[in-house]
């Protein structure tokens, strides 16, 4: 539904994007992720039609989105900062929205102002930022797009309307095969709701695969091994750490395998643990040079 082909962007003769190509497909909930200044806001942009590409293709639904009004009908974007109008209310927003998005469900938009219970009379200037998240998230919703694409959409939320902006996009996304990006920092809120992961570094793709075979891909593994064992070369081993003999392993590939291999060695303990999204990013990134390093004050 979404295709990144190949985009180069360059600002000021740095290179934000690097020939970055991707593909979200339609129905999926996708994870864009990486470090700060790695290009995921830049990457959105160029989906959303608000930047051109130096060279490459953007497509949404097989067509250029870059000023072609029927792709962009097509999208609702929320962006980090919420864009209104300086007086506006959300009602002046809604008639606007109504205005230009032919699909705009007046109807949803007064449920979904129910669960929200935010005055649609008063100005948005005036409401606090978790607030307006909530309005543009409704605002958005009520536009029936085909493509939601989302930067960092609950920051400021709490917990239960976290929950509750979730539950809307995943209903939406099973009844009626909304396809929705998303870019956020909480990686375990991402884990429980997408379904395909990017991961940017530095305006490249570093990889990109469903969540669960990326999880599939990378074990860790708590080890303690006879005195004088050596781990076998062929493993792939991304990171070691831990004192005297009881070492934590972090090895590409299957955990299954990745175990057959160890148990050779007869170790006095082993175990393995499921990695979270979050260790995968650091160890995917590089390792310990993305790790928490201590700092002495």
């Amino acid at each position: 539904m979404i295709e990144l082909k190949d985009i180069v962007k360059t600002f000021d003769g740095f290179r934000a994007l690097d020939g970055l190509s991707l593909n979200v497909p339609r129905g999926s909930i996708y994870g864009l992720v990486g470090p700060n200044g790695a290009g995921k806001t830049t990457a959105i942009k160029h989906m959303a039609g608000i930047l051109r590409p130096d060279s490459g293709e953007v497509l949404i639904g097989g067509v250029p989105v870059f000023e072609n009004p029927s792709a962009k009908a097509r999208i609702a974007y929320i962006p980090d900062d919420v864009f209104y109008f300086p007086q506006a209310t959300v009602q002046d927003m809604m008639r606007f929205y109504r205005g230009i998005y032919p699909t705009f469900d007046r109807g949803l938009y007064e449920r979904l102002g129910r669960v929200f219970d935010i005055d649609p009379h008063r100005p948005i200037r005036r409401l606090s930022r978790g607030m307006q998240k909530q309005a543009a998230f409704y605002l958005a919703v009520s536009m029936r797009p085909e493509v939601l694409i989302l930067d960092e959409p609950v920051d400021g939320l709490d917990p239960v309307m976290r929950r509750q902006v979730w539950g809307i996009i995943m209903q939406d996304v099973a009844e009626n095969g909304l396809t929705v990006l998303v870019s956020s920092h909480n990686l375990r809120e991402l884990e429980d709701v997408c379904d395909r992961v990017g991961m940017l570094s530095r305006g490249k793709l570093l990889l990109e695969r469903g969540l669960a075979d990326l999880q599939d891909s990378i074990c860790k593994i708590q080890i303690a091994l006879p005195e004088g064992a050596v781990l076998p070369p062929e493993l792939d081993v991304l990171h070691c750490s831990g004192p005297g003999r009881l070492k934590t392993l972090i090895v590409r590939g299957s955990g299954e395998e990745a175990e057959r291999r160890l148990a050779a060695l007869e170790p006095v303990f082993m175990d393995s643990v499921p990695l979270t999204l979050e260790e995968i990013f650091i160890y995917e990134l590089g390792g310990a040079d993305y790790a928490v390093k201590d700092v002495v004050l």
